[in-house]
C-alpha cells in the first residue's frame, strides 16, 4: 500500500493552514515489538473548511486527532494549528483548538453551567456567560443549565461535551465521532450548529461513524488505513470515482458465489455494483437460477460508503490487527464494511512491514 500525494489545500498561499501534518509517524512500544500506528501523514486542512478524516477501527485517526490536541506526542513528524506548531508553541495552539473526543469525561460534582465556567476559566476568560448562553440553547441545553452533570442523559452529556469544546470560541474546532450513538434529534441539532459555526469562520475536522454526514458537510475528505492516508480529494471528486449505480434489493437466501463476492450485505438487504442494465439483468438472473427470489428492487446511486468501501479494499494489507492476521477471503464479512471509528491503541502496521 502507497501513501498518496497530498494535494494542496485551498487556501491562499500567504495563509498558513488552518491544521497541518508534516510526516507524522507514530511508533508504539509492545511486548510483541514495535508496531507504527501512522505511516509518514501529511495533510493540510484549509482555514473555513469542513474537512473530513475517514478510516475504519484501528486506521489511526483518534491517533492523530491526540496528537493534534498534545495528548500524545509524534515520533516524528510535526502538527500545528494555524502555523502554531503543537509542541514548540503548545499553548497557543491549545487556545485556538477545540476537541470533541469519543469519551464522555465530566466532572460529577458541578452543574453543566459550572463546568462551562470552570472550563472557560482555564483559558482565561471571565464573563464568559453570554457565550455560555448561547452554547447551551443553541445545543439543546438551556433547561440543563443548572442539573448536576451525573443527571445528564447520554445524549445531553455528549452535547455538553461539545459545549465545553467551544467555550473558548476556538478558531478551528475536531470532532471526533460526536454523533457515535445518539439520536436523530441531537445529530440534527448538532450540524445545524457547527454549519452556523463554520460560516462564522470556524474551520472543522470531522471524523463520523455517518457517511452521510461526512458526505453532506465536507468539502474534502481524507481516507486513512493502517496509519496512511490513501485517498485525499474533494468530495465531489471521490464520489465520481464510484460506478455509476447500484442494485438494492432484500433476499431470504444466499447469494450465488460469484455475486456473494461483490455484494455488501446487511442483514436481507443486498447491495451491488451494476453499471449498466445488462449488469441489473444478470444479477437478477443469477439469483433466479439459485432459487432465490428479490423484493423490493431498486436501483440507486453510488454514495461515499460504495466509495469508501472501494477504497479501503483496494489498499493492501491487514487493518487494525496483530502480527500475522489476514483479510477475511471473498464473500466473507470485511472489518472495513463496519461502522467508521473506534478509539486507535497501539496497533497497526509492524514496523518494517512490506508495503507494496
Amino acid at each position: 500500500m502507497r501513501p498518496v500525494s497530498t494535494p494542496a489545500a485551498p487556501a491562499a498561499a500567504s495563509a498558513p493552514a488552518a491544521i497541518a501534518f508534516r510526516g507524522v509517524t507514530k511508533i508504539h512500544h509492545t511486548p510483541k515489538g514495535p508496531f507504527e500506528a501512522l505511516g509518514g501523514v501529511s495533510l493540510d486542512v484549509a482555514p473555513g473548511e469542513i474537512f473530513g478524516l475517514l478510516g475504519p477501527n484501528g486506521a489511526g485517526k483518534t491517533t492523530l486527532i491526540s496528537i493534534l490536541a498534545g495528548l500524545t506526542r509524534a515520533t516524528a513528524g510535526t502538527a500545528s494549528v494555524l502555523g502554531h506548531d503543537v509542541v514548540a508553541d503548545a499553548p497557543q495552539a491549545r487556545r485556538l483548538l477545540g476537541v470533541v473526543p469519543q469519551e464522555l469525561v465530566f466532572d460529577p460534582f458541578f452543574s453543566l453551567r459550572e463546568a462551562l465556567r470552570i472550563q472557560s476559566g482555564y483559558f482565561g476568560l471571565r464573563r464568559n456567560d453570554d457565550w455560555i448562553d448561547d452554547l447551551l440553547h443553541s445545543l439543546g441545553l438551556a433547561d440543563k443549565a443548572n442539573a448536576n452533570m451525573r443527571q445528564l442523559s447520554g445524549g445531553m452529556k455528549r452535547r455538553a461535551m461539545v459545549a465545553q469544546a467551544l467555550v473558548h470560541k476556538p478558531k478551528v474546532i475536531v470532532l471526533d465521532e460526536p454523533t457515535a450513538g445518539v439520536d436523530v434529534e441531537l445529530r440534527q441539532t448538532l450540524w445545524q450548529f457547527v454549519s452556523r459555526l463554520n460560516r462564522e469562520g470556524s474551520t472543522v475536522l470531522l471524523t463520523t461513524h455517518y457517511l452521510e454526514e461526512a458526505e453532506a458537510l465536507c468539502s474534502r475528505i481524507a481516507m486513512i488505513k493502517r496509519g496512511q492516508v490513501v485517498a485525499l480529494a474533494k468530495t465531489s471528486e471521490l464520489l465520481s470515482r464510484a460506478s455509476s449505480n447500484v442494485l438494492r434489493f432484500k433476499l431470504d437466501t444466499p447469494l450465488p458465489p460469484a455475486l456473494a463476492a461483490v455484494a455488501r450485505v446487511t442483514g436481507r438487504v443486498v447491495q451491488l455494483p451494476a453499471p449498466t442494465a445488462a449488469d441489473v439483468e444478470h444479477a437478477l438472473s443469477a439469483i433466479r437460477q439459485a432459487g432465490g427470489r428479490v423484493e423490493d428492487i431498486e436501483i440507486r446511486k453510488a454514495d461515499l460508503e460504495d466509495v469508501f468501501l472501494d477504497v479501503m479494499g483496494a489498499s493492501e494489507g491487514p487493518q487494525g490487527r496483530g502480527v500475522g492476521a489476514t483479510e477475511p477471503g471473498p464473500g466473507r464479512p470485511n472489518p472495513a464494511s463496519a461502522p467508521l471509528g473506534g478509539s486507535e491503541g497501539p496497533q497497526g502496521r509492524s514496523v518494517g512491514a512490506r508495503s507494496s
